[in-house]
């Protein structure tokens, strides 16, 4: 067996087995008893709905991972890289736009394979427990709207990248990492006002005691903003969230709707003190500085592997061409890929803890916060309890729990 095909499967099981394992050790070690810390907020019934919920999604992951598993091996297996490959090269079209077919068609693909997983995790599993507010037509515009704005970033990115690559064979990961950068950028000065509001209505924040509480806190504390929007976060889910977009001047700070009607004044400018402190304390350019790096190092690496017959052959290719190796190099980058998950997830949790301490500090009010935090946690049927092996691999944010004893210490 070509060692290429070899270690490409062997990562593809192999990483499937071990997030079976975590996963079912996750769902299999919650407990019947409500934790203390929430035992004013949660009642029996409400609590071992969470936790049906919680090993429900998780057999759904299992089973939508190892579909995906099966198909991807067997699309490898029977050489339908190179099947499509073919067609597509039938066409005559240059290398570099038979790339970006090539590469959009599978990214088209895959979507459809995700489609009916989406559609039953959305309206059955999420209907099942009150948490879908979404109906068929949105849904159905959604995967439309997302699909063709994804075709049109995606042919931007690949004519970028395909294209440097083609006429800059030496020093093109490069020019491509430059180019891929501007790009990141200007998609982040764009996305608040051209593409989030393709998907969801954003209005400005009535005149209220709220939007007075927030405009007085940031000015404050100096944190220029554009304006305070809230998001119909309602017309697909009831769960709530708060973010923010942009950067410098265009700053914004959103609210769902939901997280607006079930939260008190104090809850939700403590959950946003607690934004704040993200970009006060530069965990924000930090992030992008982070992606921007594994950026470069993964086009460094991928520039060895262009043009490489043994990874072709694996794939049971007619011919070797730039565009088939950048997609066969994402199956070999994946156990790096994996450790630098693991360590952004590191330093994203202390992140979390110095912005919680950040809201903690500048409101003087650490029980709104992990009042706003128990709320979320909540009426999203978050894992309370989830193992450490869980968090360490998957968790962005620490669990509740450990943010809630973090705050209370003096």
């Amino acid at each position: 067996m070509n060692v290429y095909l070899f270690a490409i499967i062997a990562f593809l099981i192999g990483f499937y087995i071990l997030d079976m394992v975590v996963e079912i050790w996750n769902s299999y070690r919650i407990t019947t008893k409500i934790p203390e810390e929430f035992q004013d907020i949660y009642d029996q019934e409400k609590y071992s709905k969470s936790q049906k919920y919680l090993k429900e999604t998780t057999l759904f992951g299992l089973v939508q991972g190892g579909v995906f598993l099966i198909l991807t091996i067997l699309f490898i297996l029977i050489g339908g890289f190179n099947f499509l490959d073919l067609k597509i090269r039938a066409l005559e079209y240059p290398d570099i736009f038979t790339g970006v077919i090539y590469i959009i068609i599978l990214g088209f693909i895959s979507q459809l394979i995700s489609l009916p997983f989406s559609y039953f995790l959305t309206f059955k599993i999420e209907s099942k427990y009150g948490f879908n507010k979404s109906t068929k037509k949105v849904f159905v515009m959604d995967f439309i709207k997302s699909n063709i704005l994804a075709t049109i970033i995606a042919s931007i990115i690949l004519l970028v990248v395909l294209g440097f690559f083609e006429y800059f064979p030496t020093n093109g990961w490069l020019i491509v990492w430059g180019a891929l950068t501007l790009i990141q950028f200007i998609l982040i000065y764009i996305a608040p006002t051209l593409i989030m509001p393709i998907f969801n209505k954003f209005t400005p924040l009535e005149d209220s005691d709220l939007k007075k509480e927030v405009e007085s806190f940031a000015k404050k504390h100096q944190f220029n903003i554009k304006g305070i929007y809230t998001m119909d976060g309602s017309k697909r889910s009831t769960k709530a969230n708060a973010f923010f977009t942009g950067f410098g001047k265009q700053k914004r700070i959103v609210l769902f709707d939901t997280l607006i009607d079930k939260n008190t004044i104090k809850e939700l400018l403590a959950v946003l003190a607690h934004e704040i402190g993200h970009y006060k304390m530069r965990h924000i350019h930090q992030g992008v500085i982070m992606s921007i790096l594994t950026t470069g190092l993964m086009l460094c690496l991928l520039s060895y592997f262009l043009d490489n017959k043994h990874i072709s052959d694996a794939f049971k290719m007619d011919n070797v061409s730039i565009y088939t190796s950048i997609v066969f190099f994402g199956f070999l980058f994946r156990p790096l890929e994996e450790i630098l998950s693991v360590f952004n997830n590191i330093i994203s949790r202390k992140n979390e803890f110095a912005a919680d301490k950040f809201s903690k500090n500048t409101t003087n009010d650490p029980e709104s916060l992990i009042s706003g935090l128990k709320k979320l946690s909540v009426d999203s049927f978050a894992n309370l309890t989830p193992v450490k092996i869980k968090v360490f691999m998957d968790y962005s944010h620490p669990p509740v729990i450990e943010r809630i004893k973090a705050l209370r210490k003096n």
